[in-house]
């Protein structure tokens, strides 16, 4: 009977399943009742997401996509408008949540693989006219999934917040990602956090927990930003066996992410040197979004030929493969891709 191929799963970084160190974290985990506020662990992963990055508070969210919507939210009123990249997460992936939560319009700009410039943000800001909607909000996407994990220039971001203050904005930023950027650029969580007003950070990508978000800002912020989640659905009970999660990722697993990005850009050296490979976006972090030649294998039947030989990788439409990184990937695991893909 021939031996059954043992899966690698490169689809994303947020099919990780938790360490044992990470699970024994949170069987022994301290809980209370979250929603009334009593629950320590939740507590301490709150007030320790907020010092990382400089703010003054954290709410523990089921996920990013709440931590986003919610921000959106605190931040907008009806028939204001959001400016974001084409292709960022807030628009693309989270049901329509800007039109049915914040009752908000998006004006959509066209950046550089995910990342606006603070030019075009301010072009796309309104004017004070009654047959428009008001611009309020300017969200910014690091790293940017669709752009392949790219990551924006500090000094970028530093011209897009004096943009906002110019003008009265509030600017969040989705950090699903951010710490790869951080560990990439050997930037400082604080300095990001002091830029942006509300920031939803991810603790179940890159850093291996099985649930969870912080949306972090001003204590205002987050007082009314427990309100709304209530409203979502979003207050837990005992969720402190899920914060113990997070609070060990944020101990254990910041600085490992540049072993993901590493493996990346061997991944990416095998692709370029297949003569099918039609495009490939630089690759900054851990993911990897490239496109075969369509004369030679259209994106799902590359998928197929892979699963054929027990990788799995994502379509990302128009053509592209995204392959992501991630600390469920062993040593093994890269080489026998290296070797598949070498043979493809």
């Amino acid at each position: 009977m021939a031996q059954e191929l043992e899966i690698i799963d490169f689809r994303s970084d947020t099919v990780t399943r938790p360490t044992a160190e990470m699970r024994a974290a949170m069987m022994s985990a301290e809980v209370g009742d979250d929603v009334y506020g009593e629950d320590p662990s939740v507590l301490a992963l709150e007030a320790r997401g907020a010092d990382m990055f400089g703010k003054e508070a954290a709410l523990f969210c089921p996920s990013g996509t709440m931590c986003n919507q919610i921000a959106i939210r605190i931040s907008t009123r009806p028939q204001d408008e959001v400016i974001c990249d084409s292709k960022s997460h807030i628009y693309l992936y989270e049901g329509g949540g800007i039109a049915a939560q914040s009752l908000a319009s998006v004006a959509l700009v066209e950046g550089n693989r995910g990342r606006l410039s603070a030019r075009q943000i301010e072009e796309a800001i309104r004017p004070d006219d009654l047959h428009y909607p008001r611009t309020s909000l300017v969200s910014l996407e690091n790293t940017s999934n669709k752009g392949g994990g790219s990551c924006y220039e500090l000094s970028e971001i530093r011209n897009i917040r004096q943009v906002c203050d110019r003008h009265g904005l509030r600017l969040h930023l989705d950090g699903a990602r951010i710490f790869n950027a951080l560990v990439a650029r050997q930037e400082n969580a604080s300095v990001h956090g002091a830029l942006f007003d509300t920031l939803s950070v991810c603790l179940s990508k890159g850093l291996g927990a099985p649930v969870g978000s912080l949306l972090l800002g001003s204590a205002a912020d987050i007082k009314f930003a427990r309100r709304v989640r209530k409203m979502m659905g979003g207050g837990m009970r005992q969720a402190g066996f899920l914060a113990a999660a997070g609070l060990y990722a944020l101990d254990h697993h910041i600085t490992r992410l540049a072993e993901d990005h590493r493996r990346a850009q061997t991944l990416a050296a095998v692709l370029k040197s297949r003569s099918w490979l039609s495009e490939l976006l630089p690759v900054e972090t851990n993911l990897i979004v490239f496109r075969p030649d369509p004369a030679w294998k259209s994106d799902q039947q590359l998928l197929a030929a892979l699963r054929e030989q027990g990788i799995l990788a994502s379509g990302f439409g128009s053509g592209y493969v995204r392959i992501a990184l991630h600390l469920d990937i062993s040593e093994g695991m890269m080489e026998r891709t290296c070797e598949v893909l070498s043979r493809l």
